[in-house]
């Protein structure tokens, strides 16, 4: 098992908007091949951060499958436009 953890920077008061977007974004990652299981954390000191972590079956289940599906460009067209910095995701394993 695979944890992708994305620290999202949602621009300052568009954070119901992105909220909406990603209740839509969600089902179109819970549906990718390879996929566990997703949290969305909202920070409590900026409520303008949150944390996304995805458990996928393995690496190339993000990072080819789901990134270069078609319903990845759906996922980009709800969610990329809230972000300021864009996004950086980094992958973990159990150890």
């Amino acid at each position: 098992m695979i944890l992708e953890v994305a620290v999202l920077n949602v621009i300052p008061g568009m954070e119901d908007d992105f909220l909406k977007a990603f209740s839509k974004a969600k089902d179109i990652i819970s549906n990718s091949p390879g996929y566990s299981s997703h949290q969305l954390k909202r920070c409590i000191e900026n409520k303008s951060q949150f944390i996304l972590l995805v458990e996928w079956e393995n690496l190339t289940d993000h990072t080819e499958g789901f990134r270069q599906s078609k319903e990845y460009q759906q996922w980009k067209a709800l969610l990329h436009h809230f972000y300021n910095p864009f996004p950086t995701v980094e992958h973990y394993e159990n150890i």
